[in-house]
């Protein structure tokens, strides 16, 4: 189903003076990576128009909606299975749009288990590829580079330390730096931040105490497996004597349902006695920057939100659980680091503690930030490392990468 707003999938959505770029982005994450890159190659000279199924940044950035990216959020190898038979179509659909004389090249956005396998028919047709935020081929299923050197002209890199994967492999990447190190500011303001959060319904009161930030996920099924136990804990932080508040960015409006559901369920779990958060806690629509920049630490599902945290400068505690199945086929493919979450990943440590799977459990998560955040000299020593984190993944990524697009295209015509 395309997109309100979007052309029919048989119109024609653009009748550009040349083909345009395609783009496939795959979750909320990978909008905001690819929206500002949009932006460039549609300000650049030449210009190009842009367009596949794009998020609301991307489509405000100028990228003709064929589809939502809605449509592609899904996670996990259980969890896919009810939309398998859309999101072959989909693909097949994308396949035959996204042809020699209507697109320029196809750009991939993350999303690799859907979008690689697109990249290589489209390439194997004659259209440039671009994938844009390399597979975690550093923590699990190594072997996957193969199926990348078959799909993509070129790989964009958003950590440095993937450049010497990929040179070793004999794969044309670049490095071009993670776009949120440029949007996020290197000082960051709390007291302004809470000051637009008060605009926006936070109450003063609130806005004057401690805050912590509850993330638990960009998808449907994310949220069904976290938000119970991000609420267990953070009742459990309510009840800490400096009783802290909570703020929550619903990253689509569409989740806000499922989380009102865990926020009642966990409020009849709770029982007489115990401190409820349902008044403690204030949802926003979106506004998750605003939020982390306010808070004074954060419970965060692993993902680029851990990352977002950290250019923040925030102490977390990292959790993610998945079905039981899931978990079991990931763990037969294997691991190759022992950090899920992208600070510690980043960091090569356990700078921030981590909870996965069976350890994901409300008491532990709620002893490992409380304990976290009253060690004031660990907290001043993860704002250090965060910040060199933060100047190393800091480059003009959308020029970068709208350059390393174009010079794609162009080696391909030669």
């Amino acid at each position: 189903m395309s997109a309100p707003g979007a052309a029919p999938h048989g119109a024609s959505a653009l009748a550009p003076a040349r083909p345009a770029i395609a783009f496939v982005a795959g979750e909320a994450s990978g909008d905001l990576l690819a929206a500002p890159v949009v932006r460039a190659l549609r300000d650049g000279q030449p210009p190009f128009e842009c367009a596949g199924v794009a998020g609301d940044r991307m489509i405000e950035a100028g990228c003709v909606a064929w589809h939502h990216v809605r449509e592609l959020s899904v996670s996990g190898y259980v969890e896919v299975l009810p939309k398998l038979r859309a999101l072959l179509a989909l693909r097949r659909e994308l396949a035959r749009r996204i042809r020699p004389g209507a697109c320029a090249a196809l750009v991939g956005v993350d999303a690799p288990d859907f979008n690689l396998a697109l990249e290589q028919k489209v390439r194997a047709s004659g259209v440039p590829t671009v994938h844009f935020v390399s597979p975690s081929i550093w923590a699990w299923r190594a072997g996957r580079i193969e199926g990348i050197r078959r799909a993509a002209d070129r790989v964009l890199l958003v950590f440095p330390f993937e450049q010497e994967i990929y040179e070793r492999a004999g794969i044309a990447a670049t490095y071009v730096g993670h776009p949120l190190a440029s949007a996020i500011p290197a000082q960051p303001d709390r007291a302004a931040a809470r000051a637009r959060l008060v605009l926006a319904g936070l109450p003063p009161a609130a806005a004057a105490g401690p805050l912590i930030c509850l993330m638990p996920g960009s998808r449907r099924g994310e949220v069904l497996h976290l938000a119970p136990i991000f609420f267990e804990a953070a009742q459990r932080l309510a009840g800490a004597p400096d009783g802290a508040r909570f703020l929550l960015p619903v990253a689509d409006a569409r989740l806000r349902p499922a989380l009102l559901d865990a926020l009642d369920a966990a409020e009849t779990a709770s029982g007489p006695g115990r401190d409820a958060i349902v008044d403690r806690l204030t949802l926003f629509d979106g506004r998750s920057h605003d939020c982390l920049e306010a808070c004074d630490g954060a419970i965060v599902a692993s993902g680029t939100a851990t990352l977002e945290a950290a250019l923040y400068q925030r102490p977390m505690v990292i959790a993610y659980r998945l079905s039981a199945l899931t978990a079991w086929i990931m763990r037969r493919q294997g691991g190759i680091l022992p950090w899920v979450g992208l600070p510690n990943i980043l960091g090569r440590e356990f700078l921030v503690p981590e909870f996965i799977q069976e350890r994901a459990q409300a008491p532990q998560i709620a002893a490992a930030l409380q304990d976290l955040l009253q060690d004031d000299a660990r907290c001043r020593r993860l704002a250090e490392r965060f910040a060199q984190m933060h100047a190393a993944l800091r480059r003009d990524t959308p020029g970068l990468a709208a350059q390393a697009i174009v010079q794609t295209i162009a080696a391909r015509h030669r």
